[in-house]
C-alpha cells in the first residue's frame, strides 16, 4: 500500500488533473465537472487500478513500479510520453490550487498579504502569485535533493494524499450537518465508513515517517504556525482598534482641551476601519499642533469584480456634524483596476465624488424638509465671534472651528492665504446658500493642497503577558507584518505630501 501510493497514476493526473485545473479556473460549470468525473475520470481510475491489481496477482515478486511494468513493451514509450504530459498537467494543477488557496486564506485573514496578479478580466480565478511561484520552485528543488530515493518521495506523497482525503471527509461532514442538514444518523454512518477506512490506510503509512515523510510533516507544521500566528495577531490588532476608536462625544471635546489649529487644506487619513474614527486620529491630534480644515478617512477595499466604474469608486458619509467637515470614504477597487493612479487624477475624482454626495444629501434634506416642515438648522452651530492666528507666511488660521474652540461655543472658520473665506454653514441660510458655501469651502480647501496621512498601527504584548504570547506577538507576528505586503503598497502617493504616524497598541 505504501509503495502503491507513492507513484503517480497516469489516468489520475491526466484526467483528474485537467478537471481540477479547469474547475479552479472557473472555465466550466459544476454540472460539467460532475459529468466529467463520473463518466471519464472514475472509469479511467478503476481500469488503471484493476489492471495493476491483475498484474500483481500474476507477478507477485515484481512489486516495484507496478504501473510501468504492467505496460506492454509495444506501447511503453508512447505511454511514457503521455505520462510526462500528465506530470506537467499535475504540476500546473498543484500550482493553480496553491494560488487559489493562498488567495482565499489571505481574504480570510489567515495568511500574510502577498502580491496577487490577475491575468484575466473575465475569470477572477486566473491569478498569479510571484512569491509563491518562486517558493514552490525552491521547495521542489530542496525536496528532490534532500530525499535519497524515489521511495522516500513516495512515502511523503502517501501521507499527503491520505491527509487530503481525511480533511475532505471532515469538511464534507461539516457541510452535511450545517448546510445540507442531513440526518445525524446518516452523517455518522458516512463519517464512520469513510474516515475509518482512511484512518486505516493512514496508519499503514505512519511507519514511513522516518523514511522521508517527516519532512512533509515538518513543512505542514511550519505553515500551520505561520497561518495561526498571522490570524491571531491580525485579530488582536483589529479588535483593539475597534475598542479604542474615538467616540463622537470625545471628538467634540478634544479641541476644547488641546487648542489645535485648523489649517487650510484637505487631509486624507488612510485606515482600515469602515466605521468610527480610528484611534490613530487622536494620536495625530495630540502630536501635531494643527490639522487640516477638512479631514477624510479613506478605507481601501478590494471587491471581486474586474473593474469598478469611476462614478461608483467612492462611497461617502459624514462622520461629524456639517461644520466639522469630516467624512468617511470607502474607495473600492476591482482586481484589474489600475491602483497606482496619478495623484492629481485620484484627488480630482475624489473631490468630484464628494461634491456629488453633498448635492445628493442636500436634495434629500430638502425633500424631507418639504414633507415634514422642518429644517436641519438645529444641527448646525453658529457662533458670535472668531479668533484667528496669522502664520509666518501670512496665512490666516482659525482657532474657532469645531475641535478647536472653547467648550462653551463654536465659531465660524476663516481660512485663506492672503484673504479669508467663510467655511461655516449658518443655520439661518436657506438650503441653496448652505450648499454653495460648503462646495466653495471644498474647492478652496483643495486649492490649499491635499496631504496624505498614513497611520501605522502596531501591537505589542503587555509586560504582564505570558512568555509565549510575548514571543508570538513581539517577534513572530512583528516579523511577518514587517515583511508582508501592506494594504496601501499599491497606491501611488507622492512623498512630498506624505505624513506617517506610528502608534502601538498594548494587547
Amino acid at each position: 500500500m505504501r509503495e502503491h501510493l507513492g507513484y503517480k497514476d497516469i489516468y489520475k493526473f491526466f484526467f483528474a488533473g485537467s478537471e481540477a485545473m479547469f474547475a479552479d479556473l472557473c472555465y466550466f460549470s459544476v454540472r460539467s465537472v460532475q459529468l466529467t468525473f463520473v463518466c471519464l475520470v472514475l472509469p479511467c481510475l478503476l481500469l488503471g487500478y484493476l489492471g495493476q491489481a491483475a498484474f500483481l496477482m500474476e507477478n507477485l515478486t515484481q512489486n516495484e513500479q507496478v504501473f510501468f511494468l504492467s505496460i506492454p513493451s509495444q506501447v511503453f514509450w508512447p505511454v511514457v510520453f503521455i505520462a510526462t504530459l500528465a506530470a506537467l498537467i499535475a504540476s500546473r494543477t498543484m500550482t493553480t490550487a496553491i494560488f487559489s488557496i493562498i488567495k482565499q486564506a489571505t481574504a480570510l485573514g489567515c495568511f500574510p498579504r502577498l502580491k496577487i496578479i490577475h491575468t484575466s478580466r473575465k475569470f477572477m480565478g486566473q491569478i498569479y502569485i510571484p512569491v509563491m511561484n518562486w517558493f514552490l520552485l525552491v521547495s521542489c528543488l530542496a525536496f528532490v535533493t534532500t530525499f535519497g530515493s524515489i521511495n522516500e518521495i513516495g512515502n511523503a506523497y502517501g501521507i499527503a494524499e491520505l491527509g487530503v482525503m481525511m480533511m475532505t471527509t471532515i469538511l464534507v461532514t461539516i457541510i452535511m450537518l450545517l448546510i445540507w442538514q442531513v440526518n445525524i444518523i446518516v452523517v455518522l454512518c458516512f463519517l464512520t465508513l469513510f474516515l475509518g477506512l482512511e484512518l486505516f490506510f493512514f496508519s499503514s503509512v505512519l511507519g514511513s515517517v522516518a523514511d522521508g515523510s517527516w519532512v512533509l510533516l515538518v513543512f505542514a507544521a511550519v505553515l500551520y504556525l505561520v497561518m495561526y500566528i498571522w490570524n491571531y495577531g491580525t485579530k488582536l490588532k483589529y479588535e483593539t482598534e475597534v475598542k479604542q476608536k474615538l467616540s463622537m462625544d470625545l471628538m467634540m471635546d478634544l479641541g476644547c482641551n488641546l487648542g489645535t489649529v485648523r489649517a487650510p487644506g484637505i487631509g486624507l487619513l488612510y485606515n482600515e476601519l469602515v466605521r468610527g474614527v480610528p484611534a490613530i486620529f487622536g494620536h495625530f491630534l495630540t502630536t501635531m499642533p494643527a490639522i487640516h480644515s477638512m479631514i477624510i478617512f479613506v478605507c481601501i477595499k478590494w471587491v471581486p469584480v474586474p473593474v469598478v466604474p469611476q462614478n461608483e469608486r467612492f462611497l461617502f458619509r459624514r462622520v461629524c456634524p456639517k461644520n466639522y467637515h469630516m467624512f468617511r470614504c470607502i474607495a473600492r477597487y476591482g482586481y484589474k483596476d489600475v491602483r497606482k493612479e496619478n495623484p492629481q487624477t485620484f484627488e480630482q475624482l475624489l473631490i468630484e465624488s464628494l461634491e456629488k454626495f453633498i448635492r445628493r444629501e442636500a436634495q434629500e434634506r430638502s425633500l424631507e424638509s418639504d414633507e415634514n416642515g422642518n429644517t436641519d438648522s438645529e444641527e448646525e452651530v453658529a457662533s458670535s465671534s472668531s479668533r484667528v492666528l496669522v502664520g509666518p507666511n501670512g496665512s490666516i488660521y482659525s482657532l474657532g472651528v469645531p475641535l478647536l474652540a472653547e467648550c462653551g461655543g463654536v465659531s465660524n472658520p476663516n481660512f485663506g492665504s492672503s484673504t479669508s473665506f467663510d467655511g461655516s454653514l449658518d443655520g439661518t441660510m436657506d438650503g441653496r446658500r448652505s450648499l454653495d458655501n460648503e462646495l466653495s469651502f471644498i474647492h478652496m480647501a483643495k486649492e490649499c493642497g491635499v496631504v496624505y496621512l498614513l497611520g501605522h498601527g502596531d501591537i505589542r504584548a503587555r509586560k504582564e503577558s505570558f512568555f509565549v504570547k510575548k514571543l508570538v506577538i513581539n517577534y513572530f507576528y512583528a516579523f511577518l507584518r514587517k515583511n508582508c505586503r501592506r494594504g496601501i503598497a499599491t497606491l501611488s502617493i507622492p512623498h512630498t505630501r506624505l505624513m506617517q504616524v506610528a502608534m502601538q497598541y498594548m494587547v
